[in-house]
């Protein structure tokens, strides 16, 4: 595992093994035991999107595990100017251990990764989101001490959450139902492997229908209706997106026991009731600090590797 663009690329071992790692990360942080595995590397963070979670983690993980980020954002690189990502890649090559990415278009990921020569990841992408699933997943691991066998259902858009959400629980062994309206259907490539998926046994469910999509489910996710660089079309995507939320009916239709999971941040009183997200928020808040150990996870595997 060279880098980290989309789930898709991981194999059940790669992601296994990063939650092992990030488990063991969290328990030593928790017990102020040291763990500086990238003692005087560098990472840079490139942010075309703005985030808390993702430059809050990275940077204080990057700390945490004896290294250093950076913070770029488009103000600060000559890519904002116009700069192509081929160029930015080699150069940055030439200065960092690493490069995590939090942009728009997956293709500028894997342009940097393709004529880069360091490691990177993918803080986030109109396609994928594999940071964030691994953090879910490990909470859901942590709730459930397994994650084999259950069932997850997803509530609203089939953007990039829905689309990692997808390829993440179908790798690690479990039940997917996503619950999208018309026309906010996950990407074509992660749905033909999740066909590819039932072929061999998996069981996956894509529905209009949200008391479909969560029956019986042992855990429930949810996600904004309007991402970011989606502003505009906010007032329609109320429209749409009603009665695709996250409450306490909804909640009936599932386990007994349900956990929720939310990426957030989250929009109250639209894709989850102010009611659940309270009820659930130590689920929620403990998935929001996964995102650190299971980062550091991913830094660890990746940039601290010895050249042969």
């Amino acid at each position: 595992m060279k880098n980290l663009l989309k789930l898709l690329d991981c194999s059940k071992e790669d992601i296994v093994s990063i939650l092992d790692l990030a488990d063991q990360l969290k328990y030593e942080k928790k017990h102020n035991i040291p763990h500086r595995h990238l003692e005087g590397r560098s990472l840079g963070m490139i942010f075309q999107k703005s985030s808390t979670r993702t430059r809050v983690s990275f940077e204080a993980g990057m700390y945490q595990l004896g290294g250093q980020a950076m913070f770029l954002s488009n103000r600060d690189l000559q890519i904002g100017r116009g700069e192509p990502v081929q160029d930015t890649a080699r150069v940055l090559s030439r200065y960092l251990d690493g490069i995590m990415i939090r942009t728009f278009e997956q293709k500028e990921v894997e342009a940097l990764a393709e004529y880069g020569s360091i490691p990177v990841i993918n803080g986030m992408t109109d396609f994928s989101h594999p940071c964030q699933v691994l953090a879910d997943l490990m909470t859901v691991r942590e709730h459930f001490a397994q994650l084999e066998g259950l069932k997850m259902g997803f509530i609203g858009d089939g953007f990039n959450m829905a689309n990692s959400l997808i390829v993440g629980c179908l790798k690690t062994g479990m039940e997917v139902s996503i619950a999208t309206p018309e026309g906010y259907e996950p990407h074509p490539d992660v749905l033909a492997f999740a066909e590819a998926e039932q072929a061999k046994g998996a069981k996956f469910l894509l529905t209009h229908d949200v008391h479909k999509a969560a029956g019986n489910a042992d855990v429930l996710f949810t996600d904004v209706w309007a991402s970011m660089g989606q502003e505009g079309q906010a007032a329609q995507r109320r429209i749409d997106f009603a009665g695709f939320q996250i409450n306490r009916e909804l909640l009936a239709c599932c386990k007994e026991g349900v956990m929720v999971q939310h990426c957030m941040p989250a929009h109250r009183g639209e894709e989850i009731t102010d009611e659940v997200l309270e009820a659930h928020a130590d689920e929620i808040f403990e998935e929001s600090e996964n995102r650190l150990h299971a980062q550091k996870a991913v830094m660890v595997t990746l940039m601290n590797r010895t050249e042969e």
